[in-house]
C-alpha cells in the first residue's frame, strides 16, 4: 500500500516524526510535509508565487520533501509529483493540539486530509489534545502506535475509496485514553476570546483564544464532549457543504426550479 503523509505543523514536528515510523507497517510511506508550521491555514493554497521543494534525508536515505506551503499543496505535490504511485491512503498528523467540533474548518491538519478525499484517495487526519494545564507533552509515540489499528478498521469499515475521517486523541495522562468511540462534531461554540495586549511601546496587539474544548459546549455524543472525557473520537466527514434539506425545501421538491428577479 503507497501511503503519502502530510501534516501542518511542519516536516520537522515530532508528531510526523512518530507516524511515519509507525506507518511503514502498513505500507510504502512518503513525506510530503510543509517547511514551516501552517497551523489555522485551513484549505488554503499557493499560486500567487512557486511552490519551493527540498528533500530531507536521515542520513544519506531519503525521508521526505519539505514544501514552502500549505498542507493542501503537499497533498497535491504528493499525489501528482512525489508518490511512485497513486497513494492508496493519505494520513495527515500527528498534530500538536486537537481539531474537534467546528474548529476542523481551520485546520490545516483536516485541510490535508480534505485535499486527499477531493482526489478520491481515503484520507485520516490525526491530532492529539495537548494540556492548557499543565506540562505534559503530549506522548507522539504511544499516539502513533495506537492509531494503526484504527487506521486499519476504517480501511475494513468502508472499502470505498475517498471516504475521510478526523481522529483525536485525548491528553497524555497515564488512565488514558479509555477506549475508542464514534462521535459528531460538535458545533455549537459558546464563548469566542479575543485577548487583548499592549505591547512595550503602547501599541495594542491581540491574541485569538480557539481553545477547541474549553471554548465549546460539552454536547452528549460530541466529539469535544468524548475527548474531554479520556476517549479516542473517530468522525466521518463530508466536504459538501450544501444544506441540501433547505435546497430540497427552498426547490419545493421541483429538481432545479427557480424564482424570478422583481
Amino acid at each position: 500500500m503507497q501511503i503519502l503523509l502530510t501534516n501542518d505543523d511542519g516536516i520537522h514536528a515530532p508528531g510526523i516524526r512518530s507516524l511515519q515510523k509507525a506507518l511503514t507497517q502498513l505500507g510504502d510511506v512518503e513525506v510530503v510535509a510543509p517547511l514551516s508550521e501552517q497551523s489555522g491555514v485551513g484549505l488554503s493554497i499557493t499560486y500567487l508565487h512557486p511552490l519551493m521543494v527540498h528533500q530531507e534525508f536521515e542520513g544519506e536515505k531519503h525521508w521526505g520533501w519539505a514544501v514552502a506551503g500549505s498542507p493542501a499543496d503537499c497533498v497535491k505535490l504528493g499525489i501528482l509529483e512525489f508518490c511512485s504511485k497513486r497513494p492508496d491512503l493519505i494520513v495527515s498528523g500527528i498534530n500538536s493540539g486537537s481539531n474537534v467540533g467546528i474548529n476542523v474548518l481551520y485546520s490545516g491538519t483536516v485541510a490535508g486530509a480534505i485535499e486527499g478525499a477531493f482526489a478520491g484517495i481515503t484520507s485520516i487526519a490525526i491530532s492529539t489534545a495537548s494540556s492548557f494545564s499543565n506540562d505534559i507533552k503530549p506522548d507522539y509515540d504511544r499516539c502513533a502506535a495506537q492509531s494503526i489499528p484504527i487506521i486499519s478498521r476504517l480501511l475494513q469499515t468502508d472499502s470505498s475509496t475517498g471516504r475521510l475521517w478526523n481522529v483525536n486523541f485525548p491528553e497524555t495522562r497515564p488512565e488514558w485514553p479509555h477506549g475508542v468511540k464514534w462521535a459528531a462534531l460538535g458545533v455549537k461554540r459558546h464563548t469566542d476570546v479575543m485577548e487583548k495586549r499592549i505591547d512595550p511601546r503602547g501599541r495594542p496587539y491581540y491574541w485569538s483564544g480557539l481553545d477547541p474544548i474549553i471554548n465549546h459546549q460539552l454536547e452528549a455524543g460530541t466529539d469535544i464532549q468524548e475527548l474531554s472525557e479520556g476517549f479516542v473520537t473517530v468522525t466521518p466527514l463530508k466536504f459538501d457543504l450544501t444544506d441540501h434539506t433547505q435546497l430540497k425545501e427552498s426547490l419545493g421538491g421541483q429538481t432545479g426550479s427557480d424564482f424570478e428577479l422583481i
